[in-house]
């Protein structure tokens, strides 16, 4: 498959008052041809971080891209200026918020904010760019299209604006689209909605989509691969299935574990105890060490490098090692392995 993007050995600070947070280190990815690779995490795991880097959108005043790569068409987007980003934000990749209503100018009507991009990136009049910006509104669900184009961001509810949001980050055919939480600021009902059209999406368009959440029920239904962040750090990464029902990290059984079910009392929900790391002063070994029963002496010493599970599921844990002791993962865990076609082929 075609890489679209790749990401080498990222490395992100934030110079504040109190010091170097040390947001990003060391993060590799690709992200493939029509794929949707989903980045999950607790928040301050760095999963915004890493996208916004890739469009150019940290702050220049206190962040610092100081080490790494973000490969797109044969150029390094991190040595990019803004004028020159200008020409691929927007056209070649193209960004979806957490809220609908910041995204969107309210003084502005939704029909013009959607053909603004078309105009500025495609060579098309304006009454082919409103033709466009008409069959959008329809491709993203919202009916009536014609009278909807006249009006203004708060004349719409939250799904329906963020189905407009869609539509503008769609405008130009973006090779790469990536999703910001895209359900967050949105209610149960209307977050099922809008991943559905998500999937819906995938199969009309040829666009590679990173998709950013810390749910991971809404992976499950959108990702084809996932990979998982902790501390500023990708510690497993693999395809949905090896993710759900073979995971390998202690972090992401954690996150596993905490997810509920019908079965699942409220009693017995697991909680991840503790916190994230500061990384104003990042650990000198695994930066999950201090929340995880199974954790190793090496653990706290070194940080381990990424095992391989599968051509496609790699994992970074000292509990991969030849050498480690052989542990039990918790019972939802053991329960999901049970489940794994892969697994039970004997494979």
């Amino acid at each position: 498959m075609d890489k679209m993007l790749e990401v080498k050995d990222l490395n992100i600070s934030f110079h504040t008052f109190a010091g170097e947070v040390q947001a990003i280190r060391g993060v590799s990815f690709d992200l493939y041809k029509g794929e949707t690779l989903a980045i999950v995490g607790e928040s301050g795991s760095g999963k915004s971080v890493t996208t916004k880097s890739i469009m150019k959108l940290l702050p220049e005043s206190n962040s610092e891209i100081k080490k790494g790569q973000i490969l797109f068409e044969g150029k390094d987007l991190a040595k990019l200026n803004d004028r020159q980003m200008q020409k691929i934000r927007g056209k070649d990749i193209s960004m979806i918020f957490q809220d609908p209503m910041t995204s969107l100018n309210p003084t502005m009507k939704v029909g013009k904010q959607i053909v603004e991009p078309i105009l500025k990136h495609q060579n098309l009049s304006k009454s082919a760019a409103k033709e466009r910006a008409l069959d959008l509104l329809r491709l993203v669900g919202i009916p009536q299209p014609e009278a909807r184009f006249n009006q203004f961001p708060h004349q719409f509810s939250g799904g329906m604006r963020q189905r407009v949001v869609i539509a503008i980050a769609l405008a130009c055919n973006p090779k790469v689209l990536i999703a910001d939480e895209p359900t967050t600021a949105l209610d149960v009902t209307i977050q099922a909605q809008i991943l559905e059209l998500m999937k819906d999406l995938q199969k009309k368009i040829d666009t590679s989509i990173i998709f950013i959440t810390h749910d991971l029920g809404v992976v499950a239904n959108v990702a084809d691969r996932v990979a998982v962040m902790y501390g500023g750090k990708i510690v497993e990464i693999g395809t949905v299935d090896e993710i759900f029902y073979n995971p390998q990290h202690p972090y992401t059984w954690g996150l596993l574990s905490s997810m509920p079910s019908l079965e699942a009392s409220e009693a017995n929900l697991y909680a991840i105890p503790g916190t994230p790391p500061n990384l104003l002063h990042p650990p000198k070994g695994d930066a999950f060490a201090p929340r995880n029963e199974f954790a190793l002496k090496i653990d706290t010493e070194k940080q381990p490098p990424f095992f391989k599970v599968s051509d496609t599921h790699y994992a970074a844990t000292w509990l991969l090692h030849p050498d480690a002791p052989k542990v039990v993962p918790p019972e939802a865990i053991q329960v999901r392995r049970r489940q794994f076609p892969a697994l039970k082929e004997g494979k």
